[in-house]
């Protein structure tokens, strides 16, 4: 108390360098953090070494521990927290990813903290590259957003009330998995006729009958004016369209972003998907929610992996 008024408690902020990697296929993504503000001090970008082995270990794990190594060399200190974005589902305890069938051989089970030898917090990419955003992105200041990464597949995730959905088996978020088709033909989790599946890159060649092989060879016929390409894409944005509204009725966010690869394409995706959301989002009082482009790119995950790894020393 001074001058008879109380005074409220300090808040205190997190002081030292935080460390986030972003674990993907090809490519490992590394940058380190002054905690305090912020401010981005190093980003480095390593391959994954994929199906190598050194010492009983995937050889991603050396390259972690090195670039660990480096950020903590260039500080001169030692790291307050390190985080770590991988794909697939992560475990309650943010210390391994307890499923990634049929890719990254190793990764499925294996203990980051025993591994580095050091605290890791773990959590899935898609949720990582949301967190990421919310620090230093285009949804700073967010309490409710959802993200969709459109690329090869379409990832997810989901912000509400502040808090990161990750759910009971943390497969929250996975919205590219949800059925616009009930007829359709399953995805790779089974589910019929998906979103994945209507604007995904990794199947442009079945939707256009074998005449493009990738979103940015449609999307190029498209300014071209073919008119197989318009119709496929349209077709896709209109999907995306409906997928977007029937999450907004669901969710009620403030924001949506779109992220990914296919994201590129923005200029191609802003003004058609609007028009759809205008068709078919639900605006009881004349509320619409905003859309926006994610902002971080392929250094989402690796932002987003040292703010949840801050965020959960802090709740410590």
């Amino acid at each position: 108390m001074e001058d008879g008024v109380c005074q409220e408690p300090s808040k205190v902020v997190m002081e030292g360098i935080g460390i986030g990697i972003d674990l993907g296929g090809t490519r490992i993504k590394g940058a380190a953090f002054e905690l305090s503000s912020g401010q981005l001090l190093h980003e480095e970008t390593v391959p994954t070494r994929d199906g190598e082995c050194v010492g009983g270990l995937p050889a991603f794990v050396e390259e972690v521990r090195g670039l660990v190594n480096l950020f903590e060399t260039r500080a001169s200190r030692t790291s307050a927290v390190i985080g770590l974005s991988a794909p697939g589902l992560a475990n309650g305890a943010a210390s391994r990813i307890v499923a990634m069938p049929g890719r990254m051989e190793g990764l499925e089970g294996l203990e980051w903290p025993e591994a580095i030898g050091r605290p890791v917090a773990v959590l899935n990419d898609a949720h990582a590259a949301l967190m990421g955003e919310i620090w230093q992105g285009a949804a700073t200041g967010v309490q409710d957003v959802i993200l969709l990464t459109l690329g090869t597949g379409v990832g997810g995730a989901i912000v509400t009330g502040g808090r990161l959905l990750q759910g009971h088996f943390g497969k929250a978020g996975h919205l590219g998995h949800s059925s616009l088709d009930f007829l359709g033909s399953p995805d790779l989790c089974g589910m019929p006729g998906t979103l994945e599946d209507f604007i995904g890159n990794h199947n442009v060649g079945d939707r256009t009958g074998g005449r493009y092989k990738s979103t940015a060879e449609l999307v190029e016929a498209v300014g071209a004016g073919e008119k197989v390409a318009k119709e496929a894409w349209d077709r896709s944005l209109r999907a995306l369209g409906v997928s977007v509204a029937s999450f907004v009725n669901i969710l009620d966010p403030e924001l949506v972003l779109i992220g990914g690869g296919i994201s590129e394409a923005w200029e191609q995706i802003e003004g058609p998907l609007n028009q759809w959301m205008d068709e078919f989002e639900w605006r009881p009082g004349g509320g619409r929610v905003e859309i926006r482009r994610a902002k971080l790119g392929s250094m989402a995950g690796a932002y987003g992996a040292a703010y949840f790894a801050k965020q959960r020393s802090d709740n410590e």
